[in-house]
């Protein structure tokens, strides 16, 4: 079927700020030179523009005009978000962050709740048992970068100095080390990325447009048997995934 005019010069502007012809700054053509070009009306043009400036490409300026907007530093996500001791300040995404040249912090809540069916198929435990539930926002600097909520089986952790990731001896600390400090040993890490367009309360914690993407990385760590899993949210125009395979 062919594709609504709006939608087809969105494309078109958006290929153009995807290949590099319209750089941060630039202006925009007018909705009136867009009308032009493509033999629609001004309506139609109007809502092609609106369309970009939700998926965060343009910005529009009142009495200006709009503009390309200047997108955030990309950061790379690495396998050292995997390492057990995670650099000299016990967390992972810190040390990741500081290998970049950047200050890695975040703010934390944690609440005990019943696993609901996904988190149970996750965790590999029975539907409505307790589980510590975690919410983060992390930060580069002063910029938030990335979400996460992450589930940890209460039969594990209950009455341990773990219980509460961001409290006790191990606060901050990566899985790893937590899970190592009362005796379990984490073998892997399992991830599936998926992407979606950022949800109303994701974007106000991240300051992001409404209609941007973001990845979510679906990921659990598992030993004799999965000791957390963790839904992390990460703009799409603020990351890149580097995976290193082995090849055998």
């Amino acid at each position: 079927m062919t594709r609504p005019a709006y939608l087809r010069i969105a494309d078109d502007l958006r290929q153009q700020i995807v290949d590099g012809r319209l750089v941060p700054g630039d202006r925009v053509p007018s909705r009136y030179k867009l009308a032009g070009e493509h033999g629609v009306s001004d309506r139609v043009a109007v809502e092609a523009v609106r369309l970009l400036v939700s998926e965060g490409y343009v910005v529009s300026r009142s009495g200006s005009g709009t503009y390309v907007r200047r997108r955030p530093q990309v950061r790379r996500l690495t396998s050292s978000w995997y390492r057990a001791n995670g650099g000299r300040a016990g967390s992972p995404f810190r040390a990741d962050m500081e290998a970049q040249g950047h200050a890695g912090t975040w703010l934390s809540v944690s609440e005990t709740d019943k696993a609901s069916p996904d988190v149970a198929e996750r965790l590999r435990i029975p539907v409505g048992e307790p589980v510590m539930v975690t919410r983060y926002t992390f930060f580069a600097g002063a910029q938030p970068v990335m979400l996460s909520t992450s589930w940890e089986p209460l039969d594990l952790t209950w009455g341990t100095p773990v219980m509460m990731p961001e409290e006790g001896p191990q606060a901050g600390a990566g899985v790893v080390a937590r899970m190592r400090a009362i005796g379990r040993d984490v073998a892997q890490a399992t991830e599936v990325v998926t992407a979606r367009t950022v949800l109303t309360g994701e974007a106000e914690r991240l300051r992001a447009p409404m209609g941007s993407i973001v990845m979510v990385i679906r990921r659990t760590y598992t030993g004799d048997r999965p000791v957390e899993t963790a839904d992390i949210v990460v703009p799409a125009d603020r990351y890149e995934l580097s995976y290193t395979v082995p090849v055998e």
